[in-house]
């Protein structure tokens, strides 16, 4: 006999299944929401779609047939295990398939490399670039310049526009046509490098004795702030390459360019420690902010890396280095290069991040 007891039961069992059904459609909505959500993140961040081009990067191989040691802070330092980071490096590099070139941010061989042996020493590190299976861009650091002076050292690099009688060591390229790469000298104007007479030497000599009161030019000791970048293993950049980046800079606006500074010396007090800034890191600067065109400005030389969004909104990346990765580890990586961002997709020691800005 069916009861009022029966028809309460039925009631309650169809209330949970109602309820039930709710909790069902809810989380439905939600995995709808979250995906979605997910979806346009990541558009936003440039997944789901095809990047313009990538580019391979490391910075600071440092490589000497020597035992470990230490950086003046006492950092260590894995001389001989820094070519199997790059060798590591290139074999990623080439196994992406999709790497347009690789970018070399200098310091390929250590100053403490002996001196005997620095001509070899380059052209190994040379060597283990050149198996990447496209073209490799270095730029100068401060140790490629004590193992061996401009003259010796650019063709070995294969310096873009090197010869016809200078040394510069600045250059760009456009590897498609909404984008070009600045490649800056930052040891133009410098005390190491030019011979001992050369105009350069002298103006990087009188600047020191200018701003470095120390007998140790290497040492900023007693220098506070910015002005603690005023030692020898920095430089500057050169007038003659100062109007060379204003007229590159003006032509890639003209042509609708979005561009990548690149140079050994960080461009950012925010992004490194400022005993690694280039001298006249605020007059190049400078000139960058006259126009809208430069978005990111990546470099080498301070080890332990660094990152900064300066006033005008250009990203700064600092690079760590390939010397300081303990042994079996790795420092290198690659960029996805998009209409309105970069991604920095590192390994190890070199965090991944993006770079967003205005189309």
């Amino acid at each position: 006999m069916f009861s009022i007891h029966n028809a309460q039961q039925i009631q309650r069992h169809l209330s949970r299944l109602n309820i039930l059904a709710q909790i069902s459609a809810t989380k439905s909505k939600l995995v709808r929401s979250d995906f979605c959500m997910a979806l346009a993140n990541g558009l936003a961040n440039g997944q789901g779609r095809q990047p313009i081009f990538s580019f391979g990067v490391i910075a600071d191989v440092q490589y000497a047939d020597i035992p470990d040691g230490h950086s003046f802070l006492g950092v260590p330092r894995y001389y001989r295990h820094s070519i199997l980071v790059l060798q590591r490096a290139v074999k990623s590099w080439n196994g992406h398939r999709n790497l347009n070139f690789v970018i070399n941010f200098g310091d390929i061989v250590d100053g403490n490399c002996p001196k005997d042996q620095s001509l070899n020493a380059v052209k190994e590190v040379v060597s283990e670039f050149e198996k990447f299976h496209g073209p490799v861009y270095h730029m100068i650091g401060n140790h490629c310049l004590y193992n061996l002076p401009r003259d010796k050292l650019l063709p070995l690099l294969k310096i873009p526009n090197y010869g016809g009688g200078h040394a510069h060591a600045y250059y760009d390229f456009s590897p498609v046509p909404g984008y070009r790469f600045v490649v800056l000298d930052g040891y133009d104007i410098s005390a190491i490098g030019w011979p001992h007479d050369h105009p350069n030497t002298l103006e990087a000599l009188k600047i020191l004795s200018e701003k470095n009161p120390n007998s140790d030019k290497n040492s900023p000791e007693g220098l506070t702030g910015v002005d603690r970048r005023f030692v020898m293993f920095n430089g500057a950049v050169g007038n003659e390459q100062m109007e060379w980046l204003d007229t590159v800079l003006q032509d890639a606006t003209n042509m609708k360019q979005k561009v990548i500074v690149c140079c050994h010396l960080p461009l950012d007090p925010g992004a490194t420690s400022k005993t690694t800034l280039l001298w006249n890191y605020d007059q190049v600067m400078d000139v960058i902010h006259r126009y809208d065109c430069v978005k990111v400005c990546l470099a080498g030389h301070n080890h332990e890396g660094g990152y900064s969004i300066d006033s005008h909104g250009v990203h700064h990346r600092v690079l760590d280095a390939a010397l300081e990765c303990p042994p079996g580890t790795d420092a290198s990586g690659y960029i996805d290069v998009y209409d309105n961002m970069l991604t920095l997709v590192g390994t190890d020691r070199l965090k991944s991040a993006d770079f967003i800005f205005d189309s």
